[in-house]
C-alpha cells in the first residue's frame, strides 16, 4: 500500500541518518584526543619560569630575614646563589675516583639492638655547618638552632648569622683560616667569654654583632672593623683595653650601649660617625674626649651622631666639648 511505502522509506532514512551521524562522530572524537597532546606538549615548550627564581627577595617570603640588619646592602649576595649541601670536588687529580676499574660494591650490614649505630662521618673537607644550617651562597645561617658552640664553617664563608642559639664561648680555632669573612652576627646568645684572638686575624672582617649576650670584656679586634655592636651586654670600662680603639682607622659605628662603662673610652678614630653609649654609668667626660682642645679650628664632620641619654651625666657642664661636633650630643642638659 501507499502508506506502507511511506513508512519503510522515512525507517530506511532514519538508519540512514543514524550511520552518518556514528561516522562523523568517530574521527571528531579522534581529532579531540590528538589535539589535546599537542595543547598539552604546548605548555611544555614555553614554560612560565618567571615565578621560579631563586633570589633572596623570594627566600624572604620563606625566611624570616627582616631583622638581619636593614642598615646593610646584600645585594652582592643576589646574582649567584648555590645551595652548598654537598663536599666540594677534591682539586687534586690524584684523589678522584679511578673511574676504569670497579669497586666492590659494599655489604649491607643488619642492625642489631645490641650494636650502637655510629653517625656517618662527615669528610674533612665537606661542609658540616651546611648539615646543620642554612647556607646561600657563601652565608651561613644557624638562627635559632640550638647551638653551644660555632660549627665548623666552610672556608668561603663570607657571611655568619648565628643569633638566638645557646653559645657561651668564642675560641680562637672557632675562625681559623676564615680570611673571607666579613660579617658575624651573634646576637642573643650566652656568650661571657671570648678569646683574646677569637676575631683579631681576620683580615677581612668587617662588622661583629654581638648584643644581648653576658660579656663583661671585649677580645681584640682587626684592624678592619668598620662596626661593632656589643649592647646589652654585662661590659664595665675595665672591660675594655687602654685605647682599645685607638689604631681602628676604619671604624665607623661603636654602639655600647646599655652596658656598665662609667666612661667615654678615649681616643676615638676620626674616622667614628656613630657612638652609642646610652644607659651606662658614665658621669664626667674630659674637654679633649671629643675635640683637640689646643685647636680650635678643628672640625670634627663624621662624628654626627653621639648618644648619652640614660647616663647621669650633665652635659652642660662641658660645654668646651663640642665646639668641633656637627651636632651636640643627645643627653642631659639641665
Amino acid at each position: 500500500t501507499p502508506a506502507g511505502c511511506r513508512m519503510r522509506t522515512l525507517a530506511w532514512l532514519g538508519i540512514a541518518s543514524l550511520c552518518l551521524g556514528a561516522a562523523w562522530a568517530v574521527p571528531a572524537k579522534e581529532r579531540r584526543k590528538a589535539e589535546k597532546p599537542k595543547a598539552d606538549l604546548a605548555l611544555y615548550e614555553n614554560p612560565d619560569l618567571d615565578n621560579y627564581d631563586l633570589t633572596l627577595d623570594s627566600y624572604g617570603e620563606i625566611l624570616d630575614l627582616s631583622n638581619y640588619e636593614e642598615l646593610y646592602d646584600y645585594g652582592d649576595l643576589a646574582p649567584k646563589i648555590e645551595v652548598g649541601t654537598l663536599a666540594p670536588r677534591p682539586k687534586d687529580p690524584t684523589t678522584l675516583p679511578n673511574l676504569g676499574t670497579t669497586a666492590e660494591t659494599p655489604k649491607l650490614q643488619h642492625l642489631t639492638t645490641a650494636s650502637p649505630v655510629r653517625p656517618v662521618p662527615v669528610p674533612p673537607q665537606g661542609l658540616p655547618s651546611c648539615l646543620l644550617c642554612l647556607c646561600i651562597g657563601t652565608s651561613v645561617y644557624c638562627d635559632d638552632a640550638d647551638l653551644e658552640h660555632i660549627p665548623p664553617l666552610p672556608p668561603e664563608t663570607t657571611y655568619l648569622y648565628a643569633r638566638f642559639n645557646r653559645i657561651g664561648a668564642i675560641q680562637a680555632s672557632d675562625f681559623t683560616g676564615l680570611k673571607k669573612l666579613k660579617r658575624i652576627d651573634l646576637t642573643s646568645n650566652f656568650i661571657s667569654w671570648a678569646d683574646v684572638d677569637a676575631f683579631r686575624l681576620l683580615p677581612s672582617l668587617q662588622e661583629l654583632i654581638l648584643p644581648e649576650n653576658r660579656l663583661t670584656a671585649l677580645p681584640e679586634l682587626p684592624r678592619s672593623i668598620v662596626r661593632l655592636d656589643a649592647r646589652l651586654n654585662r661590659i664595665p670600662s675595665t672591660g675594655l683595653r687602654p685605647e682599645a680603639f685607638r689604631d681602628l682607622k676604619q671604624l665607623q659605628f661603636l654602639h655600647l650601649s646599655d652596658n656598665q662603662l662609667d666612661h667615654i673610652p678615649v681616643p676615638l678614630p676620626e674616622s667614628l660617625r656613630s657612638l652609642h653609649l646610652q644607659n651606662n654609668n658614665i658621669q664626667t667626660m674630659h674637654e679633649d674626649t671629643f675635640c683637640d682642645s689646643q685647636d680650635h679650628s678643628q672640625v670634627r664632620r663624621a662624628l654626627e651622631d653621639i648618644r648619652l641619654d640614660g647616663n647621669p651625666i650633665n652635659l652642660s657642664l662641658f660645654p668646651n666639648a663640642y665646639f668641633c661636633l656637627p651636632r651636640l650630643p643627645t643627653g642631659r642638659f639641665f
